[in-house]
């Protein structure tokens, strides 16, 4: 988290730098924009994290163990990909969840299954996709990506 958090702050000292230096106030805009986004964000994240902390306490971590565990073998993977599908929203959203999944007992196939689920076939980016670039694009991409997930976990769970 730190080295994560250290990359984050040169960048942003990078790129208010480059703004400040065209001299036209873009380093002022760019703040602002930061300042909106954190202010519509900030109640999505709030209740991620809050969802998140609820699964570790309210799910007995012997049930996802028992369905998600390593010795829930390929159902465990099934049901992080179609999990992962289901979770709505961006990295911000997900992997808070994910990861208090996995924290609780979810075997690292099954980690990879959601996170996996999540990119590729999330369903609340089918609707921009569909209106954006249309039925046949939606459906050519899910059928080429659908067995990902599972793979992937498959994978994950064999090699590591």
């Amino acid at each position: 988290m730190t080295v994560a958090l250290g990359i984050l702050i040169v960048m942003a000292l990078i790129l208010f730098i480059i703004a400040y230096r065209r001299r036209d106030g873009s380093h002022l805009k760019a703040v602002d924009t930061g300042r909106k986004m954190l202010v519509n964000l900030l109640p999505l994240l709030l209740f991620a994290f809050v969802v998140s902390g609820m699964l570790q306490v309210a799910v007995p971590a012997q049930l996802i163990q028992n369905w998600l565990g390593e010795g829930a073998g390929f159902k465990g993977i099934l049901i992080g990909g179609a999990g992962g599908a289901l979770i709505p929203g961006g990295p911000y959203v997900s992997f808070p969840i994910i990861a208090s999944i996995f924290q609780a007992g979810a075997g690292l196939g099954t980690a990879v299954a959601f996170v996996t689920g999540w990119a590729m076939l999330g369903i609340g980016q089918l609707p921009f996709e569909l209106a954006i670039m249309g039925p046949r694009f939606m459906f050519v991409r899910l059928s080429l990506v659908f067995l990902t997930p599972f793979i992937a976990g498959w994978l994950a769970a064999i090699f590591f």
